[in-house]
This record gives structure tokens, C-alpha cells and sequence, in this order.
């Protein structure tokens, strides 16, 4: 099957781990294109992947029947009413990873009835262990529904949401999902400190540790609750443990957490995309 031609309006981290997992998988790179108004980010992208390159993003938009959307929120609104021309005459997929955007206002912005797939990834992507969430809108083909999912398939797993608004909930979970764990990364690190331990050794262990008790995790077909069960012996160490977390309230304090990510992320997409 022809492998269409990719366009990435931006060439921030998020889309330099895009290309590469994308390379990596056997893409032809010369069916990438990227633009940025930073050529030192552009030449790395060439020297790295042999990915064609331009400073205009028109250029880019001309060459790709995908266009991803890999630009500073912020800055989304102008990116795409400058394009929408292109957009309109040449009809590609549009493929948003800029937070925060609502797909009715990409539409807008680029003239209206646009094959949209908004995306939600995270920063593990980055080492090709990223969560995406994706919603595509009703103007999206079964194929150019494949053709999103193969992109962000490249640097992890994805899964699909019927309703855009779930896209928050995404967001509080697996988008912001990492600095949690970070959180309680250097929370048990000062904790082994406190307990004696040196600073490098309760550092490796509690990254070892994530690390061991993710891939049992995702390598299981049991829920986290039966995974907890099977380490916690009673009357040992680790349910004592479990107890004061417990006690401590801690399940009501990460549905707090998520709720207000959730809250945030449903504000930004109202200012946003005004």
C-alpha cells in the first residue's frame, strides 16, 4: 500500500519522536516533510531522518495529504487560518497534537469540513512508550482513521474516544499521567533518604521499581487491584504500607488531582480555541 505523504507543521520534541518512531517502523522518509521557523531544529530533523525540510510552512501544507499540527497551542489559531486555503483546495487529513484545541475550531480556523483526528499524547512518546487518546471527527474515512493511528502507534499504544469531551478526561490521566508517578517517584526517594539510604541508591531504586512494577502491569491480564493483593502479605511490610496510604486518603486525593487536570484542560479548550 502506498504510504501517503506526511506534512508536520512544527518541529518541536512531540514531532521529532513522531518521525523518528515513523523512520524507525520503515517509513519512507522521503515522504516527510517538516516546517519550522527554527532551522537549527529543521537540520537536525534532515541530518537524523533525511526528512525534506522548509522554513515556509505553505510548503509543506502543498506536499502532504496528512497534515500534522505539531505547533504551540497558543499559536494553532494563525498557523491553521494561514493554511486554510491549502487545506480547502487540497482536503488532507488534519492530525492535531496541540493541547488543548477543540476540533470545531480547527475547522473553523481552516474554512470548514475538514477530515480532523485530534490527539492526545504524552511525553513518554519521547522513548516510544507514549498513551494517545484519539477522536476523529465525521469527516474522517476509515482509512485516514488508520492512517492517524499508524502515526501515533509509532511511538506507543492508542486508543479511541467516541465523544471529544473524553479527550479531558485523557488529559488528566495519561497527558499529565507521568508527573504523578514522577510525584511519587521523589516523594519515596526522600522517603529511602530519610530512611538512610544514599541519594544515588534511593534514586535507582525507586526508578527500577516504577519501571519492574509497570511492565508486570501492562504485561498482566489482571487488574491492579489483584496485582496490589498478591504483593501485600498479611501482617507484612507492604500492607502496613498499603494501610497508611489508605488511611491518608489517598484514592480521594489522585480523583481530586485528575478532576481539577480534567477541569483545566476543558477551560484551556474554551479559551483556546475562541
Amino acid at each position: 500500500m502506498k504510504q501517503p505523504s506526511l506534512g508536520f507543521i512544527g518541529a518541536g520534541n512531540m514531532a521529532g519522536a513522531l518521525i523518528g518512531g515513523l523512520v524507525a517502523d520503515g517509513y519512507p522518509a522521503d515522504h516527510l516533510w517538516v516546517s519550522d521557523i527554527d532551522t537549527q531544529a529543521l537540520a537536525r530533523l534532515a541530518g537524523a531522518h533525511g526528512v525534506q525540510t522548509s522554513a515556509r510552512n505553505a510548503i509543506v501544507a502543498e506536499h502532504a495529504e496528512v497534515l500534522v499540527l505539531a505547533v504551540k497551542p497558543q499559536i494553532l489559531g494563525g498557523v491553521v487560518r494561514d493554511l486554510a486555503d491549502i487545506i480547502q483546495a487540497r482536503r488532507p487529513l488534519v492530525v492535531s497534537i496541540a493541547a488543548g484545541i477543540g476540533a470545531g475550531s480547527i475547522d473553523r480556523w481552516a474554512g470548514g469540513n475538514v477530515a480532523i483526528v485530534r490527539c492526545m499524547p504524552n511525553t513518554p512518546a519521547m522513548v516510544k512508550t507514549g498513551a494517545t487518546g484519539l477522536y476523529a471527527t465525521e469527516q474522517v474515512s476509515a482509512e485516514q482513521r488508520n492512517q492517524a493511528e499508524a502515526i501515533l502507534r509509532a511511538v506507543g499504544l492508542t486508543v479511541w474516544v467516541d465523544d471529544e469531551a473524553q479527550l479531558d478526561a485523557v488529559t488528566a490521566l495519561s497527558g499529565s499521567g507521568p508527573a504523578y508517578f514522577f510525584l511519587l517517584m521523589e516523594a519515596m526517594e526522600e522517603a529511602g533518604i530519610a530512611l538512610g539510604l544514599p541519594a544515588a541508591t534511593a534514586r535507582l531504586l525507586s526508578q527500577q521499581t516504577a519501571l519492574g512494577a509497570g511492565r508486570i502491569a501492562i504485561e498482566s491480564d489482571e487488574a491492579p487491584a489483584e496485582l496490589r493483593r498478591r504483593v501485600t502479605s498479611p501482617g507484612g511490610t507492604t500492607e502496613q504500607a498499603i494501610a497508611a496510604f489508605e488511611a491518608g486518603g489517598l484514592r480521594e486525593l489522585v480523583a481530586r488531582a485528575m478532576q481539577a487536570a480534567a477541569r483545566r484542560a476543558t477551560e484551556l479548550s474554551e479559551q483556546l480555541g475562541a
